[in-house]
């Protein structure tokens, strides 16, 4: 055996501790490698994530508030007299004179106007003659049938004789009522001359003037004038379909009208038409306006706000939160997964604003207002406002 020599270093000592070192360094670069690895895999599941929440739809939720009070449907109306009577003339000729004018309060007879009748006046003249000579055939006629009557039964005169007399007797009578009936007839006539107003109100329309050719009728001849009782008024509304159970007979109005800004005025409800106008989906009410101030105007416009019964706690939401398909009026509501759920429900009332819905509908429901278009039933929806995912890591 050989001997070692005690001055040589040993030789295992440095092998060893490079060994060593390899192996922590490979160590550390997989730790960084594995590191790389799970934080890239973290980062792209966050950007899946927050890919997807940007893609959702971004709603606004509103709560269903309470509709208290009294409950009211603002509709247009218009106004009417409650008695208008055009006058027409009966009788052919010119306007001789008119005495009112427009405004003017009449009272029932008073005369409004003449017509000067120049052809009625002949054909009177004429059948007043035409009775004059019937009256004298027929007085003729008296004395002549008294005579031979009162020779009956003697053998001067034949009965047949005195049955002619006194056909003829009987036949000049008849004349004279047939003259004195066309003379009545005539002088009708001539009365109708005088137009006079057919009850107590006021002049709304002249249509004529001294001088104007008068045609007789509403057919050929226009109207000279317009009386209307204004004393009270009529108000025509038409009423949507499905408020009309809610304005029975008795139901109470106000009314507004431009030409007195500020100002109300009370009406009640007459009755209704009873029927449906197909084109509008209404139905026509009529009611009644006191105006024995005379503070309103026949034709003009109203604003009607109809009382639409008791009191209730009815839900109101946002008129852009409705929803009108085919399966009829509808509003969406988010769950507690943020997923939509369309319901059905009626509405009362809408005044463009806020709309008060009648069932289909709870006080706790979270209604999205304005739904964007496309949404369905089980869609996820992101709140506006509501916290998102951090997106730092995603971007990082």
């Amino acid at each position: 055996m050989s001997q070692l020599d005690p001055h040589t270093p040993p030789q295992a000592a440095a092998p060893r501790g490079l060994r060593t070192a390899g192996i922590a360094a490979a160590v550390v670069a997989a730790i960084v490698v594995v590191y790389g690895l799970v934080s890239r895999v973290h980062g792209t599941e966050q950007m899946r994530d927050w890919t997807q929440q940007q893609a959702l739809p971004v709603v606004a939720v509103v709560q269903p508030e309470m509709a208290a009070g009294q409950p009211t449907l603002q509709l247009p109306g218009r106004l009417q007299a409650f008695v208008s009577a055009p006058i027409y003339a009966r009788v052919s000729g010119y306007l001789k004179s008119w005495n009112t004018d427009i405004g003017a309060h009449v009272k029932k007879g008073d005369l409004l106007g003449t017509i000067e009748t120049p052809d009625v006046d002949q054909q009177l003249a004429q059948a007043q003659a035409s009775l004059g000579v019937a009256r004298a055939n027929a007085r003729l006629a008296q004395i002549s049938a008294s005579r031979w009557q009162a020779m009956a039964g003697t053998d001067a005169v034949a009965q047949q004789d005195i049955d002619q007399r006194t056909s003829a007797l009987n036949a000049a009578e008849a004349q004279v009522k047939a003259a004195q009936a066309q003379v009545d007839q005539l002088e009708v006539e001539k009365g109708f001359a005088k137009l006079v107003a057919p009850f107590d109100g006021t002049v709304t329309a002249r249509d004529t003037d001294v001088g104007a050719l008068i045609n007789v009728g509403s057919g050929a001849g226009p109207e000279l004038f317009v009386v209307s009782d204004t004393s009270k008024l009529r108000l025509y509304v038409n009423v949507p379909q499905n408020y009309v159970p809610q304005v029975p007979k008795g139901t109470r109005a106000v009314l507004r009208v431009p030409e007195h800004p500020g100002r109300t005025y009370t009406a009640t409800v007459l009755d209704s038409a009873g029927a449906v106008n197909a084109s509008s989906g209404t139905t026509l009410m009529q009611l009644l306006v006191d105006n024995r101030k005379g503070e309103l105007m026949p034709g003009g416009f109203a604003s009607v706000e109809l009382d639409l019964g008791a009191a209730r706690n009815d839900l109101s939401v946002p008129s852009s939160a409705l929803v009108f398909n085919g399966k009829g009026m509808q509003v969406a509501t988010l769950g507690a997964d943020d997923s939509v759920t369309f319901k059905p429900v009626t509405v009362l009332r809408d005044d463009g604003k806020h709309a008060v819905i009648g069932s289909g509908l709870e006080a706790g429901d979270k209604v999205i207002d304005s739904p964007p278009d496309g949404i369905g039933t089980g869609d996820h929806v992101r709140v506006a406002g509501q916290p998102q995912a951090d997106d730092s890591h995603a971007k990082g």
